[in-house]
């Protein structure tokens, strides 16, 4: 997690109702219930005077969304940039969150232990971190994908187009077919060519 020290001043409820969208400013980095003894940049999700009952919205550059009742001692307050200010952390990025699905051929439990243990030992222990984890065979086989139009006539494949040939069946559960048509999935041909050559 890296900050960055910044000076600035906490705004009255009257202040911050004069705020727009497009003002900078800084409100608590707590997510999810996590406090964090820390600030995130955001921005108001709507003008300041909009808001009615003492209570703002904002949306943090992290894509939380803070409630901030600024007359509440107890609440972090929103804070704006002012050299005339008092010094606060602010957190500058908290790293990315990638949700993995991986295959791995003739898996078994020693061949994802070692991939685990792999992966703590490049990225560290505490980073690194199972949350669920769906084990599901997959046939060593590769098939090809088609797309056509959702309404076309059937053993029409004059109307088909190419998406991706020779992959796993389990890459296809991740992609969409583009609008208005659908998936055709076929076992893997090899493509011969039978152009004559000199």
């Amino acid at each position: 997690m890296h900050t960055e020290k910044v000076t600035a001043r906490r705004l009255t409820a009257e202040e911050i109702a004069e705020l727009g969208i497009q003002d900078a400013i800084f409100v608590s980095a707590g997510m999810d219930g996590l406090p964090l003894d820390c600030y995130a940049p955001a921005f108001l999700t709507g003008p300041g005077k909009n808001f009615e009952g003492g209570s703002f919205a904002a949306r943090t550059v992290f894509g939380e969304e803070i409630h901030v009742l600024p007359g509440d001692s107890e609440d972090a307050g929103i804070w704006i940039a002012d050299k005339t200010g008092e010094e606060i952390e602010v957190l500058q990025s908290a790293g990315v969150l990638l949700n993995l699905a991986l295959f791995v051929p003739a898996g078994n439990k020693e061949s994802l232990d070692s991939l685990y243990s792999s992966a703590r030992d490049a990225f560290g222990a505490g980073v690194v971190q199972r949350w669920s984890e769906e084990v599901v065979a997959v046939p060593d086989v590769k098939v090809d994908l088609y797309e056509e139009p959702a309404k076309a006539r059937k053993n029409n494949s004059q109307n088909r187009d190419r998406r991706a040939l020779d992959i796993y069946p389990t890459r296809v559960r991740f992609l969409e077919p583009s609008e208005g048509w659908k998936f055709v999935v076929e076992p893997h041909k090899e493509i011969v060519d039978d152009t004559p050559t000199i």
